[in-house]
């Protein structure tokens, strides 16, 4: 099948979003991947496919890597501890699915062995081991983590539903690359940022310890990153007994 019958059912997108880590050979884009009409990872509808073996896939732009990340090799799903002395963050509890599948002409497949790594700041704004003008939390590792993931192209993580911080949207990091053999050069990475619905937000964060950080300053439509592709990045939440689940389908296409 031709790559021109795979971008008739994608979004437009600018070429600085369909370029991901060039290890080699190896060019990445990111694609939320639906499976069916249902099925809306991005936050926007999927088109209807031109035949019934081409996947209904929707462009998810690669975002900043910001100044936050940390290269910890935290192995771990449950993100909320401080491994330095046990103690646990507060907040509402956030179950973080993520589906990471490998693209092709003809189908979403599910993408096993690759390393997806979180982080995001806590109820007060404030990010792990790393010095900023309003705090130092160096050697502290709260809210960092990665998985590999499955054979079904999933990890999950158990985290807090994030704060905010002066001049941002609520968010989350998230990196996914593989660890290319020693002797290749090729590898890829794709870097991006997930988003919340600004009224659930809004709900979370009367909740304590959110609410003694006060009212935040920036919502999703203000955020310049947002507004980079943010629409299509949107956390689907659902509620669950004690917080959320959050879940995104990612589609890997190497070439």
């Amino acid at each position: 099948m031709k790559n021109r019958s795979l971008r008739s059912v994608a979004l437009p997108i600018k070429r600085r979003e369909m370029l991901g880590f060039m290890g080699g050979a190896a060019v990445v884009s990111l694609l939320g991947c639906q499976r069916t009409a249902n099925s809306v990872a991005s936050g926007v509808a999927a088109q209807p496919a031109e035949t019934p073996d081409l996947p209904a896939c929707v462009v998810s732009p690669e975002q900043t890597e910001g100044p936050y990340f940390v290269e910890e090799a935290l192995n771990r799903s449950d993100i909320r501890t401080d491994p330095t002395d046990g103690s646990i963050k507060p907040g509402v509890p956030l179950q973080l699915v993520l589906q990471v599948s490998q693209v092709n002409a003809s189908a979403c497949q599910p993408l096993a062995g690759a390393i997806v790594d979180v982080w995001h700041c806590d109820a007060e704004g404030v990010y792990s081991d790393v010095v900023d003008r309003s705090f130092n939390t160096q050697g502290q590792r709260f809210l960092r983590g990665s998985q590999i993931t499955d054979s079904d192209g999933r990890v999950e993580f158990m985290t807090i539903y994030p704060g905010w911080y002066r001049g941002r949207a609520v968010h989350i990091h998230f990196k996914i690359r593989n660890r290319p053999a020693q002797d290749s050069a090729q590898g890829y990475e794709f870097t991006s940022q997930l988003y919340f619905d600004d009224a659930v937000s809004d709900q979370v964060h009367t909740q304590v310890p959110y609410r003694r950080r006060g009212q935040r300053d920036m919502r999703n439509a203000r955020d310049r990153i947002y507004q980079g592709g943010g629409e299509q990045l949107m956390l689907q939440l659902t509620s669950a007994e004690t917080g959320y689940i959050g879940t995104f389908e990612i589609g890997l296409k190497t070439a």
